[in-house]
């Protein structure tokens, strides 16, 4: 297969800690990598770099492992500017939130939605992001959820049932009836196009025994766990999470010691969601609280078009660095490792032989200028699967 070398890239990030500094970021110096076949193939200095077929000269930007954003909401239609300019202007809003989007998903064609997916996923991968999870939850009917994850699936293989985002409507005054059928008819429905299975756990959403119900039907189908946990208030979203084994319970913007603990000892990753509380005015989750107790972490853009209708995850590590006390190696770490970890992913992530060519060529010398330089454009070439495609 031909190979291309990629040579003189001023600083590395490898998330290997085996390489270059020994850091958790792996970093290489003046370094150079060979992509075959779609994957990385060698790694070293510029200096002892392999022949290649093609060469690419970084001349000293940084390059990253392209960024895997583990939490978005993209299939969906519909518009919610007025809902987000009245809590910024405060004043009441009462059109319906979420409910909005649902009444404008279920009208809308397919070519609508897949249009509008793609166009998220190509803005996404301009800012740097290679490997995109996004869920259902806008239909809350059998067929619309399933409809929702059919489409996700044409344009990404990490999809998530979300049927238990809100009630669906039609069982406003039955959540328990609603419940039982997101876990039988609708599960069996979706499951065929869905990895995970998701519920928001929240006041006003599912309760614990709900959240329960709906994850453990999904594990029986072969799904595997995530759970919407803490984001409003404090309640047992994470705890169920760490119970069940959920690859990853997201928000935890409202937690307390055990749950820490929980996520600690049970292994899930605490996806944290700066662009939610950015677009809401709530408060941040400590995230140096967490890495002290020994939780991975991962960074997500939650991307949606009425809590946080951001694409971009460079803009989630700069807030993460100012507003969640992360350092800028650890924002960045779990904004591509910490995001493969919550998809179950070791090809991702990372830049080491064997791991997917999902590379971030930035217009800058350091990794550390994603949070130095917010708010800049500071994408200059997107690999992925060793495709160049930015």
């Amino acid at each position: 297969m031909p190979t291309t070398v990629i040579t003189h890239i001023g600083s590395l990030v490898t998330n290997d800690p085996a390489r270059g500094d020994g850091s958790p970021l792996g970093l290489v110096q003046d370094a150079a990598l060979v992509i075959e076949d779609g994957a990385v193939a060698w790694i070293g200095r510029a200096s002892e770099a392999p022949a290649a077929d093609e060469v690419h000269d970084a001349g000293g930007r940084a390059a990253i492992p392209g960024f895997v954003d583990s939490h978005s909401h993209l299939v969906y239609a519909g518009d919610r500017t007025a809902e987000f300019n009245a809590r910024m202007s405060g004043r009441p809003y009462t059109a319906g939130g979420i409910r909005t989007t649902v009444r404008a998903t279920r009208e809308a064609a397919d070519e609508e939605l897949s249009a509008n997916l793609g166009a998220h996923l190509r803005e996404m991968l301009r800012q740097g992001t290679t490997t995109v999870e996004t869920k259902s939850g806008y239909g809350l009917t059998t067929d619309q959820e399933a409809r929702a994850l059919r489409l996700a699936r044409e344009h990404t293989p990490e999809t998530t049932f979300l049927g238990a985002h809100i009630v669906g409507p039609e069982f406003e005054d039955d959540a328990d009836a609603y419940t039982a059928l997101v876990a039988g008819e609708m599960l069996d429905a979706c499951a065929p196009y869905a990895r995970y299975v998701d519920a928001f756990c929240e006041k006003g959403a599912f309760d614990g025994d709900q959240t329960r119900a709906i994850l453990t039907a999904g594990k029986a189908k072969g799904l595997i766990p995530r759970v919407h946990a803490n984001q409003l208030s404090h309640g047992p979203g994470i705890q169920i999470a760490a119970e069940l084994g959920a690859a990853s319970a997201d928000h935890c913007t409202h937690t307390d010691d055990a749950d820490l603990a929980a996520l600690a000892d049970s292994g899930t990753v605490a996806t944290l969601l700066p662009g939610c509380e950015f677009s809401t005015r709530s408060p941040y989750p400590d995230a140096r609280r967490f890495l002290e107790a020994g939780v991975t972490v991962a960074l997500s853009t939650d991307c949606n078009p009425g809590s946080s209708y951001t694409s971009s995850m460079p803009f989630c590590v700069a807030v993460a660095v100012r507003e969640m006390n992360m350092t800028p190696d650890e924002a960045l770490w779990s904004a591509t490792a910490g995001g493969a970890r919550a998809l179950l992913r070791d090809d991702v992530g990372r830049l080491a032989p064997g791991a997917r060519a999902d590379i971030t060529l930035l217009d800058a010398p350091s990794h550390v200028h994603l949070a130095y330089r917010p708010g800049v454009p500071l994408v200059a070439g997107v690999w992925r699967g060793g495709v160049r495609e930015v």
